[in-house]
């Protein structure tokens, strides 16, 4: 018999040999799928009625199987009372159109359910009609269909007064077409099925007449969604995946996002939770929320295009990494309503974080309406959550709002739902104001500043956005330093840090955007793990985790099915858990504990 310890080496290798940064060609062979080269295509409109010229519902209940390479060829809605099946393995491709207004896109309306339940070894695949999935596709290939789009029935805090009537692709934030019903950016009608929400002022057939935050969409499970993001016009543009008042019902876990014209997932509204989210080389925000979402979300990895990229550093491409927002009309919606309350412009937005690492751009040019360069742009009137993460390469940490942005308005006189007076994000933050409302608490800031042109930027700033021209982030940066109070509550009463580096972080890397070759990787994994006094509560969704970021020592929930691996950007990351039990060692004890899995994914 062969000893423990030969026994667990050869476990490991047979795991490490999942991140061989092999093509998806071949994906889904092991739940016995074709090769993607040999599937028969079949147009997705043919099992769509025809609800316009570029668009149909599902006719019924379809299952798309991994035999054949579905072809996303216009916008397909999934209505409501019909579920679309996608079993692991299946690769759908969107068409790319060449008109931002008839983008191919796959839409759930309200009432319609996705189950997309894909497994570490047969993942879900939808991405651009031209991509090989072999790693060859540039990166900056943005933009090449809609993306995927999801609607529910869950809490929101639009009224038609103050966030409508609706404006196609304006971007303003005029999305609402009544009283807690809104119609997703980047649309060009207001058609009842691109709606999210609940209409409160007058009942629509089939639909509820009053938020329910339980609402159950379906499932996403181990599903990629690649090249993504048309532009309807500036500030009106489809995401990588977009959630209109998602419910909580509805599982999102393994996901990721790559190369999304616009932000990689934004949320208007719901309550949907999010676990295990990867995002690379988004045009826009990392993680976007509005209008009172109000999710939990734990372990997201988000990464820009590389430092020596001129898309990134010189034409501005990518974003903040949080922006935040309660409403993009700076209404004062939910004023003085507590969380949870149901009704019109009932509360604000207040997601609950844990464990995410987001590696910047380190960018230094604004880029149309692409000018936050934040870890964190806690914009108008939000509130919420952010504990146990970690920020690299972005030009300022958190950059809290105060009311006087720039066309923008003044939001004087509101409330916080703790009742507090309040003039923007930067009082939901200040301990000074009652119950602190926007909480930033036990993260580490890497970085933030370095890199030119222009002076070095902050950890921790007020009002800085919306200012035009090379690099004016900048201008007049002294009027936008946080006081002594507020440094002493970010660094000693809430636990962050600012460190110019961390061991085992990399923060800046070397990719050829158009060959997709890496010749100098980034690193996400810090070692030792970085403490941390706060812990997420084991509240059946949250898993307590005693370090900040996404990953922990020999913690790797990316693995095999992730792009990552497949472009091997990605170094400093452990294949697999092979410290299972997470007393710092590895050993029989580990190794008994995966026996059961053994030559299994390790997910």
């Amino acid at each position: 018999m062969k000893k423990i310890s030969t026994l667990i080496a050869s476990a490991v290798f047979a795991l490490a040999a999942v991140n061989s940064g092999v093509a998806q060609t071949n994906l889904g062979s092991s739940c016995g799928c074709p090769t993607v080269s040999s599937r028969p295509t079949i147009n997705l409109s043919t099992l769509a009625t025809n609800g316009g010229a570029a668009d149909g519902d599902l006719l019924a209940n379809t299952i798309l199987t991994c035999d054949k390479l579905w072809i996303l060829d216009k916008k397909i809605y999934v209505p409501n009372g019909v579920t679309l099946t996608i079993q692991p393995g299946t690769v759908i491709k969107g068409v790319n159109t060449g008109v931002p207004s008839t983008a191919t896109a796959l839409i759930v309306s309200r009432g319609g359910k996705i189950y997309a339940d894909g497994t570490a070894d047969c993942p879900i695949v939808m991405t651009a009609q031209a991509d090989p999935m072999d790693g060859t596709y540039s990166i900056h290939n943005v933009g090449q269909w809609g993306g995927l789009v999801i609607a529910g029935q869950a809490s929101n805090n639009l009224t038609l007064i103050k966030n409508g009537p609706f404006q196609a692709g304006v971007g303003d934030g005029k999305i609402a077409v009544a009283d807690g019903l809104g119609t997703f950016e980047g649309f060009a009608t207001s058609d009842f099925r691109n709606q999210f929400g609940v209409n409160l002022t007058t009942p629509q057939a089939g639909y509820n007449t009053t938020f329910n935050d339980n609402d159950n969409s379906g499932i996403l499970r181990y599903v990629s969604v690649r090249f993504t993001g048309q532009i309807l016009q500036v500030g009106g543009e489809l995401n990588g995946i977009s959630f209109g008042s998602v419910g909580r019902g509805t599982t999102v876990d393994h996901v990721e996002v790559i190369s999304s014209a616009d932000d990689n997932m934004e949320f208007w509204g719901g309550t949907v939770n999010i676990k295990n989210a990867t995002f690379m080389f988004g045009n826009d925000d990392m993680f976007d929320w509005d209008d009172g979402y109000s999710g939990k979300v734990q372990n997201v990895f988000s990464v820009g295009v590389s430092s020596n990229d001129t898309l990134g550093t010189v034409t501005g491409a990518g974003d903040n990494g949080f922006e935040m927002d309660a409403d993009d009309q700076a209404s004062g919606n939910g004023s003085g309503v507590a969380i949870g309350t149901i009704g019109v412009g009932g509360y604000r937005s207040h997601p609950v974080i844990y464990n995410v690492t987001m590696i910047g751009t380190n960018k230094r040019k604004e880029n149309s309406d692409n000018t936050g360069m934040s870890a964190i742009c806690a914009k108008e009137l939000t509130e919420g959550e952010i504990y146990n993460s970690v920020f690299a390469n972005f030009a300022c940490g958190l950059n809290l709002w105060t009311g006087n942005q720039p066309g923008e308005g003044t939001r004087s006189n509101t409330l916080s739902s703790s009742g507090a007076t309040v003039l923007d994000s930067y009082d939901n933050w200040r301990n000074n104001n009652g119950t602190p409302t926007l909480i930033v608490k036990n993260n580490t800031f890497i970085g933030m500043g370095a890199g030119a042109p222009g002076a070095a930027a902050a950890t921790l700033v007020k009002n800085v956005s919306k200012i035009s021209g090379s690099n004016s982030y900048y201008a007049n940066w002294a009027s936008h330093a946080p006081t002594a109070t507020d440094t002493t509550q970010f660094y000693v009463t809430d636990g962050n840090i600012k460190v110019a580096s961390v061991p085992g972080v990399s923060p800046i890397w070397v990719m050829d955007g158009i060959t997709n070759v890496v010749s100098s990787q980034y690193s996400a994994v810090p070692n030792p793990v970085l403490a941390t006094t706060t812990v997420a509560p084991a509240d059946g969704f949250f898993t307590p985790e005693n370090y900040r970021g996404a990953f922990g020592s020999g913690t790797n929930w990316l693995s095999g099915w992730a792009y990552a691996t497949m472009l091997q950007t990605t170094g400093g990351l452990a294949p697999c858990p092979t410290d299972i039990n997470h007393d710092g060692i590895t050993n029989n004890v580990d190794f008994l504990i995966l026996l059961g899995n053994f030559n299994q994914s390790c997910n």
